[in-house]
C-alpha cells in the first residue's frame, strides 16, 4: 500500500497537483486538523519497501454516520479538496461512493449551518473518486489482483516451505490455514478446502484416501492440507481453523493413516513483511493511473477502480464490481458455488480448473499417445512447478510422459525416460531444473533426435524454456521436409529470467529474479543507513534485454536504469549525475542506479561508477555490486509457481487437442504451421501463436523482441525518481465494464477543482 501512496503523491505533485496525506483513514478525514497534512516529495521517500501503511489505517463508526460524513466533507472542503484516493476494500471504497453520492447534500447542509459560503459550494461542487483495492484477500471482484495479495502469498509459500523441509524427516500430515487456492496451487498442495468448492459428504475418507494413495506413490514423509478461512461443506457448516485445533479432522488421518499431524495458524504474518517486487510494480501502476483517473474525470464520470486484468492497468466502475463482489456472497448464501466461482471471474476460475487437473489422478488407461517435456536454455525458477503440471495434466488426459535430460543435447543421446505422477512430487518449491538444461540447439543433432522420437514413438514435445528454446522450435520446424519424425505437435512455453521472448509478455522465472534483484537492492541501501550519502550501482542480467533493469529499478525506487532498447550518451550519464547530486544536496541519502549487462559496450558498469564517483566528489561516494547468477537461483516466487502451473497445463490441453487432430492411420503426422506454437502471455490472454508468424517480431542478433510493451513504464519509473518526462497515456481513459482511506491520499490540482 506504501508503494501506492508513494506513487499518487509522487504524480500528483508531478502534473502540478496539492496533494494531501489523511492518516487513520475516515477517522482521520472525520477529525481532520492534523490528521490531513500536506505530503510533500520527500516525506514518501524510502517507502517502497516498508509493509503495511505509513499513514495508518482505522475503521471508523462515525463515517458510517450521517453526521461523521458531513465533519468530513466540511474538512475537505476548508482545505480545497475534491479528489479522493482511497486505497482499502469493498466497504472502503463503497463508503466512498455514498460519501460522493451526498456530496451536494453535505455541502448545502453545511451552507444552511454557515459554515461555508455559497462560493465555496460552487468551487467545490463535484467530488470525484477513485479506488485501489488493497485486500490480501483477493476478493474484489474485477480485478486478477489486488494490492497486497502477492506479498501474502509470498509468506504463506515462506511458511509451507519450512514446513516441507523441517517434516522430511518423518511421517506427518501439516494444516495450513489460509488465503487458500493459490498457495495450494503455488506449492502442491495435496488437499485444499475453500468455500467456493465445498467438499461431498464423506470427504474426510475420501481425504485419507488420497494422502495415502500420494505417500504410496511418491514415498512421501509429508502431506500438505490447506484450509481457507472460510471452507465449509455442502450443508454450509464450517470447515474452520477450530475445527481443526480440536482435532476432529486430525484423529481421523491419525486414526486412518497413522500420521503425526501438525496445524499451523498463519494469522497476521500474512499482512506483515517486505512487499513483494510484484506488488510494488502492481501498487505503482496503479497509483500512477489512479491520479490520470482524477485529472480526467468530469461531473458526469462515475467513481471508478483501478483494476488489473492480464498485464494491464484498467478503470471499472466501483459500484458495478462491488455489485458483483455482493452478488458473489449470495450466490455463497444460496449454495450455488458453481455461479459463486464464475463470478469471482476469470483467474480465480481457471485457478480452480487448473488446481481440479493436477489434484485428481485418473485410473491409468491405455493411450496411444506419448509426450516428451524437456528443459532448454538456462535454468529459470518455476521450470519444475511447469514441468510438474504438464506431467499430471498429459497423464489426467490419459497420454504416456517422458522427460528428456538435458535438453536437445540430451535428447540426441537417448537421455530420456518415462515419467509417472509420483515422480513430479515436491517439484514445485524447487529451483533450478531437476530435468537438467542446456543451451545447446538441436540443427547439428536432428538425425539423432529423429531417431529418438522414432524409438520412443514421441506424438508431441513440450519445450519449456528461454531464447534457445524458441530458437531450437524453429530449427525442428524447418527440418521437418527431411526429417518426417519432426511432424508432430510442438509447443513452446517460455522460462528465462530475461523475460525476452517475442510472443509473451512474462516468461516463467522472471518474477523470481525481479525479487532477488529487489530484495538485494533493499539490502545495499540499508548497509548505506546510517553513513554519508552513498550512490550505489548495480549491474542486472538480461542479456540485451532492458527488462529486469527498468522493472527492477521500479520496484526498488531507482533513480535510473540504464539499458541497450534506450540508447544513451554520455550527456545522459553527466545529466543523471547531476540530477541525483541536486537530490542528495536537499534531501535522500541513498542513490540507486541500475544497468542492464549489455546496455552499451563501451559505458561499462565500472565506467558509469567511475564517472559517478567522479563527478559525486564532495556530495556522495559511490559503491557498486554486479548480482550475477543470483538472480537465477533460489526459490521460485508464488507468481512463477502459478505462472508456470497454469501456464504448462493450458499447453498440455493444446497437445491433447492436436493429438487427436493430427492422429491418421495409426499415427500422429503434423505438419501444418499451427502445430509448432508458443503458448505467451499477450496483454490479457495466453495466446497460442505459430513460432515462424513470431519470426518478423525478433530481432535475432540482439535476442529481444522488436517491441517491449514494459518499455512504456521507463517514464513512469523516470517520473517517480523526480526526472520531467513525457507519459504515454494512449491506454489510459477509457472506463471499461465488469463481463485511499484505510490508507488514503488527498489531492487538489491547482489547475482543476
Amino acid at each position: 500500500m506504501n508503494a501506492a501512496v508513494r506513487a499518487v503523491v509522487r504524480m500528483g505533485i508531478y502534473v502540478g497537483a496539492k496533494v494531501y496525506f489523511i492518516h487513520e483513514g475516515y477517522q482521520g478525514m472525520v477529525d481532520g486538523g492534523d490528521n490531513i497534512k500536506e505530503a510533500t516529495w520527500e516525506s514518501v521517500s524510502s517507502m517502497l519497501q516498508l509493509g503495511g501503511t505509513v499513514i495508518g489505517s482505522a475503521r471508523c463508526k462515525e463515517f458510517r454516520t450521517h453526521d461523521g460524513r458531513l465533519r468530513a466533507a466540511l474538512n475537505l472542503v476548508q482545505l480545497g479538496i475534491t479528489n479522493l484516493c482511497v486505497i482499502g476494500g469493498d466497504g472502503s471504497l463503497t463508503g466512498a461512493n455514498l460519501f460522493r453520492e451526498e456530496w451536494s447534500g453535505l455541502l448545502e447542509e453545511l451552507v444552511q449551518s454557515g459554515q461555508i459560503d455559497e462560493q465555496a459550494v460552487e468551487t467545490h461542487s463535484v467530488l470525484h473518486i477513485v479506488g485501489m483495492v488493497g485486500s490480501i484477500d483477493n476478493d474484489f471482484c474485477g480485478t486478477d489482483m489486488t494490492i497486497g495479495t502477492d506479498s501474502a502469498l509470498h509468506r504463506i509459500i515462506e511458511v509451507v516451505d519450512a514446513i516441507m523441509t523441517t517434516a522430511q524427516s518423518q511421517v506427518q500430515t501439516s494444516f495450513v490455514l489460509y488465503l487458500a487456492l493459490v498457495s495450494a496451487l503455488a506449492c502442491g498442495a495435496d488437499w485444499v478446502l475453500i468455500p467456493e468448492m465445498p467438499p461431498e459428504d464423506g470427504w474426510e475418507e475420501q481425504m485419507c484416501q488420497k494422502l495415502s494413495e500420494v505417500t504410496r506413490l511418491r514415498g512421501s514423509r509429508l502431506n500438505i492440507i490447506i484450509v481457507a478461512e472460510g471452507a465449509i461443506d455442502q450443508h454450509g457448516k464450517p470447515i474452520s481453523s477450530e475445527a481443526v485445533k480440536d482435532v476432529n479432522v486430525s484423529t481421523l488421518v491419525v486414526r486412518c493413516l497413522g500420521f503425526d499431524t501438525r496445524v499451523t495458524i498463519l494469522g497476521h504474518v500474512q499482512r506483515g513483511g517486505t512487499p513483494s517486487a510484484f506488488d510494488r510494480i502492481l501498487a505503482s501502476r496503479m497509483g500512477v493511473e489512479a491520479v490520470l483517473a482524477l485529472l480526467e474525470a468530469s461531473p458526469d464520470t462515475p467513481a471508478c477502480v483501478v483494476s488489473l486484468r492480464g498485464n494491464q492497468a484498467i478503470r471499472l466502475p466501483l459500484m458495478e464490481c462491488v455489485q458483483m463482489t455482493q452478488e458473489v456472497q449470495k450466490a455463497m448464501d444460496e449454495k450455488n458455488f458453481e455461479e459463486a466461482v464464475k463470478l469471482r471471474g476469470r483467474s480465480f476460475e481457471n485457478n480452480l480448473n487448473t488446481y481440479k487437473l493436477l489434484s485428481y489422478r485418473k485410473p491409468d488407461s491405455e493411450s496411444p499417445y506419448n509426450v516428451a517435456v524437456l528443459n532448454v536454455g538456462a535454468p529459470a525458477a518455476g521450470m519444475n512447478a511447469a514441468v510438474r503440471s504438464a506431467v499430471r495434466v498429459g497423464i489426467t488426459e490419459g497420454h504416456t510422459m517422458f522427460a528428456v535430460h538435458d535438453g536437445f543435447e540430451g535428447f540426441s543421446k537417448g537421455q530420456i525416460t518415462e515419467i509417472k505422477w509420483g515422480d513430479v512430487g515436491g517439484w514445485t518449491g524447487q529451483g533450478g531444473s531437476l530435468l537438467g538444461t542446456k543451451r545447446t540447439l538441436p540443427a547439428k543433432h536432428l538425425n539423432k533426435i529423429a531417431e529418438q522420437i522414432r524409438i520412443h514413438n514421441i506424438g508431441a514435445l513440450l519445450v519449456i524454456g528461454g531464447f534457445e528454446a524458441y530458437l531450437g522450435l524453429l530449427e525442428l520446424l524447418a527440418a521437418r521436409s527431411k526429417h518426417p519424425e519432426l511432424c508432430v505437435p510442438m509447443v513452446m512455453v517460455p522460462s528465462t529470467v530475461s523475460n525476452n521472448i517475442p510472443g509473451s509478455d512474462l516468461s516463467i522465472g522472471a518474477d523470481t529474479a525481479l525479487n532477488a534483484i529487489t530484495n538485494t537492492c533493499d539490502r545495499i541501501k540499508q548497509s548505506a543507513s546510517g553513513t554519508k550519502r552513498r550512490v550505489f550501482i548495480i549491474e542486472t542480467m538480461g542479456g540485451y534485454c532492458g527488462y529486469l533493469a527498468t522493472v527492477g529499478a521500479l520496484a526498488a525506487g531507482a533513480d535510473a536504469a540504464y539499458i541497450y532498447e534506450e540508447p544513451f550518451s554520455i550527456r545522459d550519464l553527466q545529466t543523471n549525475v547531476e540530477h541525483l547530486t541536486e537530490k542528495m544536496k536537499t534531501s535522500i541519502q541513498r542513490g540507486l542506479v541500475l544497468r542492464n549487462e549489455n546496455s552499451n559496450e563501451n559505458f561499462t558498469t565500472d565506467f558509469i561508477y567511475q564517472l559517478y564517483t567522479e563527478e559525486g566528489k564532495g556530495v556522495f561516494d559511490c559503491r557498486k555490486n554486479v548480482l550475477g547468477h543470483m538472480q537465477q537461483g533460489g526459490a521460485p516466487s508464488p507468481f512463477d509457481r502459478n505462472f508456470g502451473t497454469k501456464i504448462a497445463a493450458k499447453a498440455m490441453q493444446w497437445i491433447s487437442k492436436k493429438l487427436k487432430e493430427f492422429y491418421i492411420e495409426g499415427r500422429v503426422f503434423a505438419n501444418t504451421e499451427d502445430s509448432a506454437c508458443l503458448l505467451g502471455m499477450r496483454r490479457r490472454a495466453l495466446v497460442f501463436q505459430p513460432v515462424t508468424q513470431l519470426k518478423e517480431e525478433t530481432d535475432f542478433e540482439h535476442r529481444i523482441p522488436k517491441e517491449q510493451w514494459w518499455l512504456k513504464l521507463r517514464p513512469l519509473m523516470k517520473i517517480l525518481a523526480k526526472y520531467k518526462t513525457s507519459y504515454d497515456v494512449s491506454d489510459s481513459g477509457q472506463l471499461e465494464h465488469v463481463a485511499v482511506l484505510n490508507l488514503s491520499t488527498l489531492f487538489t490540482p491547482k489547475h482543476i477543482n
